[in-house]
């Protein structure tokens, strides 16, 4: 008698997550190690410097997240996790030797090569082993692994920059290279819909019988980055866009200049990283809310209150509140920007039929992180140009009311017909 299917729904999502895990922490390390950079000897950093040192890792995820889809559909999904996993584990512990500014931000924005690619490709490749109905949710809970790796820089930071300093912050991303790594090439099955596209049918469908997938045999008539410029695709693909840069100019502006900003408002490095922590506890909190709210009202709707209450907590930080008020607005920050850019994640994923999965979360993200570039310059800008620290919480509130907006105008929940997406 044939062994019933196994469930692989749970592994696939366990292991992704963990490697976003992994690319969260290598994103969110800077902004802990940033006030140490600061006073590095013979660096001569600046704010204008030290921002676009920040940016330069955000340039690389742009780029990286342009290219997801292409090298997805190059290699296939599974095979691009495991490249973009190693490539940003080398490139961020070889910071930890940099001997100079040069040297260092060639590290950062060759690492986020592969954090930009990694993304989206673990989002489509999950997402495709979980029933339609679960989507949003393994989107949401994917997008937690960022939060969490960056509230594990921020308690790393606390305990290890004392006393080994910052190079010691950048070599723990080797842990990924020796102990996640190995577990995903061993376990990690490929996309059955990469298998198809390549006319494996075969083992596509071997595939499917063993983990008992429904197949997704939708077409479209072209693939990659022409097809989302196309009606009925054009509006959707600029919106969702849009939201996302203005989205992660805030989250990722708060997540770089955070506990430099505290240090001027006159706590210590590690009163000053405790507040990074609140950020990222919340955006935990946030991708856990948002899945809930996600499931009542829909993604979208959810999506258009978490970035207003982004934009809440942002302009509490600006009235230079109490210590406690501080946490509390700053948690809500983090439920807000994080948790927008989940539901954000969640609606393109189920938006788009299986082919164009991949590139449509890839450029999304991609030109999304536009903002994210844009975001640790302004920072660094304003703090040289003596507008201070309330400036700062100023323009990345400000980021996510807009965020607010583009998502409201983004296309309601959408409908299947001859596997294109129509409103």
């Amino acid at each position: 008698m044939p062994a019933p299917p196994r469930n692989v729904a749970p592994l696939v999502t366990a292991l992704c997550w963990v490697v976003v895990v992994f690319d969260g922490y290598d994103l969110i390390v800077y902004g802990t190690v940033l006030p140490q950079l600061l006073t590095e000897p013979g660096w001569n950093l600046t704010s204008s410097t030290a921002g676009l040192l920040g940016s330069l890792a955000f340039l690389g995820m742009l780029l990286g997240a342009l290219l997801a889809g292409r090298l997805a559909d190059a290699l296939g999904r599974r095979r691009t996790i495991l490249a973009c996993t190693a490539w940003f584990s080398v490139f961020t512990a070889l910071c930890a030797i940099a001997p100079d500014p040069v040297v260092f931000g060639a590290f950062r924005l060759l690492a986020g090569l592969g954090l930009g690619g990694l993304v989206p490709s673990a989002n489509a490749l999950g997402s495709e082993f979980v029933p339609a109905r679960s989507r949003s949710l393994v989107a949401t809970l994917m997008m937690s692994g960022v939060p969490i790796g960056g509230s594990l820089a921020a308690l790393l930071g606390i305990a290890v920059l004392p006393r080994y300093g910052w190079p010691a912050m950048f070599a723990i991303a080797l842990l990924a290279l020796v102990l996640v790594l190995p577990l995903c090439a061993w376990l990690l099955p490929e996309s059955p819909a990469w298998l198809r596209a390549k006319g494996r049918i075969a083992q596509a469908e071997a595939l499917e019988r063993k983990y008992s997938l429904v197949p997704e045999t939708e077409t479209v008539p072209h693939r990659g980055f022409r097809a989302l410029l196309k009606p009925p695709c054009t509006r959707a693909t600029v919106l969702f866009a849009l939201a996302t840069l203005a989205t992660l100019f805030a989250w990722y502006g708060l997540g770089t200049w955070l506990p430099q900003l505290m240090r001027q408002s006159g706590f210590d490095l590690g009163s000053a990283l405790t507040f990074l922590l609140a950020l990222n506890l919340g955006a935990v909190g946030g991708s856990l809310v948002t899945a809930w709210a996600g499931a009542r009202l829909g993604p979208r709707r959810a999506a258009v209150l978490a970035a207003a209450v982004a934009a809440a907590g942002l302009l509490v930080l600006v009235l230079r509140p109490s210590q406690a008020g501080a946490y509390l607005a700053l948690v809500l920050a983090g439920v807000g920007t994080h948790g927008t850019q989940c539901l954000i994640g969640a609606v393109v994923a189920d938006h788009y039929p299986a082919p164009l999965r991949g590139s449509a979360l890839g450029s999304a993200l991609g030109i999304g992180r536009i903002g994210a570039v844009l975001a640790p310059q302004a920072g660094g800008w304003l703090l040289a140009a003596g507008f201070g620290v309330t400036a700062n919480f100023l323009v990345f509130a400000i980021g996510a009311a807009v965020a607010s907006g583009f998502v409201w105008a983004c296309p309601r929940p959408v409908i299947r017909k001859e596997g294109v997406v129509t409103r």
